[in-house]
């Protein structure tokens, strides 16, 4: 009995110091966050949260099918979130912004009408150029009025439609124009790239200078006719997270899709050029 005793007396001390060294094991696991209950993500050192609600985006009209294909693909990543369009002219949106209309983020076809939001101080940050696009003259298919120049369009008796000169595709038609001294007269100004694109696919018009993703998007209803004279005149897109945006998280996680390299591979299929 008393042998059997003494051996019981020489265990405990071992067992008492496996229990303080697991002890002692536990305690580090919590204080390193490592608790097999707890989500990695949402440890302090993480700023990653679930995302939801309904991100407004003001975009240019060009922008339209490349940034409604990149919001489902948001929208699919982030259950719980939507993206809502106004797409149109850059001007027209800028103006819009800066009279207070809620939206969170803003992509413009050039750095002018972006000024218009950030001299407003609507814009939160500087805003970044995330793709460039050049102008190209869209005629019916076939090319049936034989366009071959940008010199073409003044010929006499040809139907002509631009965007206005306020709108960025408008600005950069005047642009190449100007630089190759040619005097245009349209039969109409457009208020933004989809409406002069819409002047051709309806035969109201000869010809219409667009950009060359509004030709490929397209697709079989309208001909491009390339120009030497649209590389003096490239527009740059620049997009911005806005001041008092309602979904600041969720808006710029949308931003930060747009100019990774999946939503860069989604732009240049779509004729954009790199920044």
């Amino acid at each position: 009995m008393t042998i059997r005793s003494v051996s019981r007396s020489r265990r405990t001390p071992r067992a008492v110091g496996a229990l303080a060294a697991a002890a002692l094991a536990l305690t580090a696991c919590s204080s390193n966050g490592s608790d097999p209950n707890t989500d990695a993500d949402s440890d302090s050192g993480s700023s990653w949260e679930k995302l939801s609600g309904t991100v407004t985006v003001f975009a240019a009209a060009s922008l339209k099918e490349s940034f409604t294909a990149l919001g489902k693909t948001f929208e699919k990543e982030h259950p719980g979130t939507k993206v809502a369009f106004n797409f149109g002219g850059s001007d027209a949106l800028a103006a819009g912004i800066t009279s207070g209309a809620p939206a969170d983020v803003f992509a413009a076809a050039s750095p002018k009408t972006m000024k218009t939001v950030t001299d407003h101080k609507d814009a939160q940050g500087t805003p970044a150029t995330f793709v460039r696009n050049q102008l190209e003259i869209a005629t019916l298919p076939g090319n049936p009025k034989k366009i071959a120049t940008l010199e073409d369009l003044t010929r006499s008796g040809l139907k002509v439609a631009l965007c206005a000169k306020e709108v960025p595709c408008g600005a950069a038609a005047r642009k190449a124009l100007d630089a190759e001294h040619l005097k245009l007269t349209p039969v109409s100004y457009e208020q933004d790239v989809k409406a002069a694109l819409m002047k051709v696919q309806m035969k109201e018009v000869d010809a219409s200078v667009v950009y060359k993703t509004d030709v490929k998007a397209a697709g079989g209803k309208v001909a491009g006719v390339e120009f030497p004279e649209s590389k003096k005149a490239i527009n740059d897109y620049p997009i911005a997270l806005l001041k008092h945006a309602p979904k600041a998280k969720a808006a710029t996680a949308f931003i930060d899709l747009v100019k990774s390299a999946r939503g860069q591979k989604a732009l240049g299929e779509a004729g954009f050029l790199k920044p």
